[in-house]
């Protein structure tokens, strides 16, 4: 049994920006849902912050290209209809697309 110091130190060690959780718990031959635990019992007797003061980070955005630049692989599309299969890619416009099912359907 650990004395509520040697949670409240691991504790501290879980909020340090960087850690991880799992990797503090694993230290400490502790699981991380123990530590969330003891976190949650801390902020309800009000020794942590609501935020345990840490802020959230973000990722920056990295844009390599305009996105029209970018070539999108055709997807390629088949439509069977009795014994006529209907080739094309996703390109395609929908208008052209089903006049054509029609004709074929009207040819059957």
């Amino acid at each position: 049994m650990r004395s509520e110091a040697e949670r409240a130190r691991i504790v501290a060690e879980s909020l340090l920006p960087g850690a991880q959780v799992a990797e503090v718990a694993r230290k400490h031959g502790a699981t991380r849902w123990q530590i969330y635990d003891w976190r949650r019992r801390l902020r309800q007797r009000g020794v942590l912050p609501p935020c345990e003061a840490s802020h959230p980070t973000f990722a920056p955005l990295v844009v390599e290209g305009a996105l029209e630049e970018r070539q999108v692989p055709a997807i390629k599309l088949e439509i069977a209809i009795g014994d006529v299969i209907l080739r094309t890619d996703t390109a395609i416009d929908g208008e052209q697309l089903s006049r054509v099912i029609r004709a074929v359907r009207a040819s059957r």
